[in-house]
């Protein structure tokens, strides 16, 4: 492994886990109902009752595109802001952020990507779809990419209501608008052959995962229908997520396709694990493989 980037083949095709570095935030919201005596035993809570996570993103290459799956949070935010969200992300190399580093270190350089997906437009998703720039200016991280979402979360990330909207940071999404380069998806949707978004809602109504197919094989992206693989079992589901029992139908819904068809299964924030496969084990559910 190269420092910050897990490679490996799928199919035909390479993949790439890109670290884009941590935050931490509170492991009660980040586990919902479970008591903190269960979900303490699998990732510890820090003295402020926060967790780490990763801020992993999937680069795929393919026969015509370079597909960045996810960009991470960007290096747009203060200082109070990544106090309270316990980010750390910087570039040690002068780029925008460390998503940089890491897309770096796989060989590539921003102006290769051709095709961005967002899961959904929450600030550690898609803050580094932009940047700001030495001069204060915001600009496309990724400028010759098409950018894609479902035209749902661009509007649901627009009602602007009391329990969401501090999610939504307009400096993540709006340039990308203005610039042309935001495609509106409207439900499961292949992007380029091999690559399709599935949706998974929940966290929020619009979100998605990411199917990537080749040869036989599948991975799948799965953003914040299960964050971590601490999330595995059913029951466990985010605080934060505004639809829990629709996560719940379809977290079922993916893990058993990705059971059966045994799907690669890619961690977004897990903080140690970057991927594996799901395996039943009498009722519930273990990971198996490779991190």
């Amino acid at each position: 492994m190269r420092e910050g980037v897990r490679t490996r083949t799928l199919g035909k095709l390479r993949i790439h886990a890109l670290e884009g570095g941590t935050q931490r935030l509170d492991g009660g919201a980040m586990f919902g109902v479970v008591p903190k005596p269960l979900w303490e035993r699998r990732i510890p809570a820090d003295e402020r009752n926060r967790i780490p996570l990763g801020m992993r993103c999937l680069l795929v290459e393919t026969p015509d595109e370079l597909v960045l799956i996810e960009t991470g949070l960007g290096n747009k935010e203060d200082e109070k802001f990544r106090g309270i969200y316990g980010v750390d992300n910087a570039s040690g190399a002068g780029r925008p952020d460390r998503v940089h580093d890491s897309l770096a270190a796989a060989g590539f350089r921003a102006e290769d990507v051709g095709i961005v997906i967002n899961t959904h437009l929450h600030f550690d998703h898609a803050g580094g779809n932009t940047y700001r720039d030495e001069g204060g200016e915001v600009r496309l991280s990724f400028p010759n990419a098409r950018y894609f979402v479902q035209r749902g979360e661009w509007e649901w990330a627009h009602l602007g209501n009391e329990r969401t909207q501090a999610s939504y940071l307009p400096d993540n999404f709006e340039p990308v608008m203005a610039a042309g380069r935001l495609e509106l998806m409207e439900g499961d949707v292949e992007i380029v052959p091999g690559i399709s978004v599935y949706r998974t809602p929940g966290h929020c109504p619009h979100h998605q995962s990411v199917l990537v197919t080749s040869g036989g094989e599948t991975a799948c992206f799965l953003a914040d229908v299960l964050p971590t693989f601490a999330h595995l079992p059913l029951p466990w589901i985010m605080g934060y997520d505004v639809e829990p029992l629709v996560t719940l139908e379809s977290k079922r819904a993916l893990l058993r396709r990705a059971t059966e068809e045994r799907w690669l299964l890619v961690s977004n924030h897990d903080p140690v694990t970057a991927w594996g496969y799901a395996v039943s084990e009498g009722k519930g559910i273990r990971l198996e493989g490779e991190s």
